[in-house]
């Protein structure tokens, strides 16, 4: 083992505060830490490890007030041998006495039994030589690996997957695919929209930098995950009025959005739902912002935006547009009539790029918001586009197709670190555009006035020693590109000129809104969102900017976030991936409008269908930990609506088991379990458990079940299938009412496992499953 602290521990609290204090670890027994310590399985080693034996008064078995009390450092031995457990709590007695062997029982505790780390090769391999999703990584090992003894029931998530930590919007992208699996797209549309109420836009142009995350990369293909959400957010845009609806109650506040692109739809949106009304100011004819003006109809159709905008206007936000903030409407008036307002003002305005001729050139968001008046051949033979980023694809695509013969891209990054997704660029490959990397502006070249071409220099360094940005040339690296047009798109610059002299704000070094961690400027009551405060940025990091403002901005009002209800149950149940789906390496492909027919005003690509996204959801591989729960007195404990005591609180035996990394209770880092407590059984109550293990003694189990019978509902409670503890409720509905025979026994076994979807290797669990349940009831009778 490596060194550690040692302390013997005279009170809770005195053990509590050096827990709280980090890195240190609880012993008891020490069955399940002392092996830890010598294998070095976790990647955090404790600095002190806090002995709770030498507590006094933590080791009893006593009735008490129709309650058997259990003291947290009581030995499982003790208990099993225990002549009032053996009579009225049998089934604690015998989950006792099938943990491992005596001598293990001498020194086990209860507490320590409930409290132990997974069992699972991967988890438990000397040096943390797999640093699994238990332990923090990114993959559970089993799911492509030997997983004989893992979960039949499905993984429970500890964590963000890494698809989900990828996106700005933190999408929980395994839970929405599961439903959508299971045909239930009404929960997939509630779990999306909980965190992203605009699917049918991101689906489209989203850089989704989820799927570079997807562990699937591994094998293949990433999930098609903007695939799907596409599919999925057609069929919310399809059902509006089933989404988008008016709060069933009226806070009666009232709040102000400044601007109309995705992060004040966003914040609309959630303001909305928590019941203010809601009112979004923008200076274009119609809202939508980046949206409606600047990406091109071939991306994103701009009849999709108008749909999902007016599905908003049936939630009962108004939409107040060609108002320019600071002209027709102060900024002051805005903090008076209403009870807060948000900036979501974009970044419309031009970079200046200190070019010799700049003047000549066209800003890129300027062309694409007035595309039509490049119509008719005006755009010329050959242009050039200044940048590498999907805007500057956007760009380039449009322009060659409004008739360039020839369109050259430079940009001063290298291929791979070009900011354009990988799809982009491929596309605009694809229609013919030269993508000249790793090349810096120089000088525009002009004849009387008139743009002939622009001269580029070699850039041979992006950032300096500390990451700015800060490009290096090599002023003797040049060469000439022949243009009529120069289109910068370059980078964008925040509209700030609502303010002045008496209504200000306070910016950041780099010019942009200053806000703080709930998006509140420096004025009370006054938000910001968006590209106003970030710069530049991706659709889906605009609609979490303006998520997290509404949240801020609820709070400021006194007012609870906003949340879509959701049925499903989908953040307690065991996530289940498909076993043929996982295995298909290739994503789903969008059908596509033929190369030579493709339009500036006609979207490139068609929605998948349904079936096409489920069949691409079934790819999904959950990202969950698979490793079992190995506590054979957890069982016992549920089936017998035992409670769990701490420090702090008091907890039911059901809720107190959890997976997180790497613990397999609720517990808080400074939380000690002190007393277990166990109503007494009433009248014709009886109970059992049964186990199976490959050996008598010493095992773990393959599989264990615990009962209650005889009182007014029956509880059936099964280890070792899953990552939790697992209640059979559809066993003891079953149940309900019902003498037990062996019809009925197996019956409810057959009813506890209903639901289960083993891997290959484990459906052998299964038929053991139904068995212990039949014989643990049979038993019990």
């Amino acid at each position: 083992m490596k060194p550690f602290y040692h302390t013997n521990a005279t009170t809770v609290e005195e053990a509590s505060a050096a827990l709280g204090q980090g890195q240190a670890s609880l012993i008891a027994g020490g069955t399940d830490l002392l092996g830890t310590l010598k294998d070095n399985i976790l990647p955090v080693y404790p600095k002190n490890v806090v002995n709770i034996k030498s507590i006094p008064g933590l080791d009893y078995i006593k009735e008490e007030g129709g309650t058997l009390k259990i003291g947290a450092t009581t030995r499982l031995a003790d208990i099993a041998e225990h002549s009032t457990i053996l009579g009225k709590y049998t089934a604690l007695a015998q989950a006792a006495k099938a943990v491992s062997s005596p001598h293990l029982r001498d020194m086990s505790t209860i507490a320590g039994n409930l409290a132990q780390l997974p069992r699972c090769w991967y988890f438990r391999k000397a040096e943390n030589r797999f640093e699994c999703l238990r332990k923090g990584g990114a993959e559970c090992y089993a799911m492509q690996g030997d997983n004989r003894y893992h979960s039949v029931l499905g993984g429970v998530k500890p964590a963000a997957t890494p698809c989900q930590q990828e996106c700005p919007a933190a999408t929980d992208i395994p839970a929405y695919q599961a439903q959508i699996r299971k045909g239930n797209w009404d929960a997939a549309a509630k779990i999306i929209m909980n965190v992203n109420p605009m699917p049918m836009l991101t689906g489209r142009v989203c850089a989704h930098p989820c799927q570079d995350k997807c562990n699937q990369c591994s094998f293949g293909d990433p999930v098609y995950i903007n695939g799907v959400e596409r599919t999925l957010g057609d069929y919310i845009l399809d059902n509006a009025s089933k989404f988008y609806t008016a709060p069933a109650k009226e806070t009666g506040k009232s709040v102000a959005i400044v601007g109309g692109g995705p992060a004040g739809l966003s914040a609309a949106y959630y303001l909305r739902k928590s019941g203010n009304k809601v009112t979004v100011y923008d200076v274009k004819d119609e809202a939508g912002g980046m949206l409606m003006y600047a990406i091109p109809a071939y991306r994103l159709p701009k009849d999709v935006v108008r749909k999902f905008i007016k599905a908003l206007e049936g939630m009962g936000i108004v939409f107040k547009t060609g108002v320019k903030i600071g002209v027709d409407l102060q900024p002051d008036a805005l903090e008076k009539d209403y009870d807060s307002v948000c900036y979501s003002t974009g970044t419309w305005k031009r970079p200046v790029a200190g070019l010799a001729g700049e003047e000549l050139t066209t800003f890129g968001l300027d062309f694409l918001t007035e595309v039509e008046k490049w119509m008719d051949g005006k755009i010329g033979s050959e242009v050039i586009v200044a940048g590498g980023g999907n805007v500057a694809m956007d760009v380039a695509i449009t322009a060659k197709r409004l008739g360039a013969k020839k369109v050259t891209m430079a940009c001063l990054e290298s291929r791979e670190e070009m900011p354009a997704s990988k799809e982009e660029i491929a596309r605009a490959e694809e229609e013919g555009i030269v993508i000249m990397p790793t090349w810096g502006l120089s000088k525009v070249i002009e004849e009387g006035g008139r743009v002939k071409g622009m001269e580029l220099k070699r850039c041979v360094s992006l950032r300096d020693e500390t990451g700015r940005f800060s490009p290096k040339y090599d002023e003797n690296d040049k060469t000439t590109v022949s243009a009529e047009n120069v289109l910068m798109a370059i980078g964008q610059s925040v509209d700030l000129s609502f303010l002045d002299e008496k209504y200000q704000v306070q910016l950041s070094p780099r010019g942009l809104i200053d806000i703080n961690d709930q998006s509140m400027t420096s004025r009370k009551g006054v938000y910001a969102a968006g590209d106003a405060t970030t710069g530049p940025g991706t659709v889906i990091r605009a609609v979490a900017n303006g998520h997290t403002a509404a949240n801020g901005m609820n709070r400021y009002l006194g007012l609870d976030e906003a949340a879509e209800a959701c049925d499903c149950n989908c953040d307690s149940e065991f996530l289940k991936s498909d076993p043929e789906g996982v295995m298909r390496t290739e994503m789903m492909k969008l059908r596509e409008v033929n190369l030579a027919d493709r339009k500036i005003d006609i979207e490139d690509a068609f929605t998948a269908s349904k079936e096409e996204a489920t069949a691409e959801a079934q790819r999904c591989l959950t990202c969950s930990c698979y490793a079992v729960h190995p506590s054979d007195i957890a069982p016992a404990l549920i089936a017998l609506d035992a409670k769990i005591v701490t420090n702090t609180r008091v907890i039911g035996a059901e809720e107190f088991f959890t997976v997180r990394i790497p613990s397999s209770t609720v517990l808080s880092i400074d939380e000690i379990i002190t007393e277990i407590q166990i109503p007494a059984p009433a009248a014709g109550e009886k109970s059992a458990f049964i186990k199976f293990a490959f050996r008598k003694s010493i095992d773990f189990p393959i599989v264990n079940c615990a009962v209650k019978i005889g009182g007014a509902s029956p509880r059936v409670a099964l280890n070792a299938i899953a990552p939790k503890p697992f209640r059979a409720y559809a066993a003891e509905e079953f149940l309900s009412g019902k003498s037990i025979d062996e019809k009925t026994a197996e019956a409810a076994g057959a009813a506890a496992v209903a639901e289960a979807q083993p891997f290959e290797s484990t459906k052998y669990k299964i038929q053991l499953a139904k068995t212990m349940v039949k014989r643990a009831l049979l038993a019990a009778k």
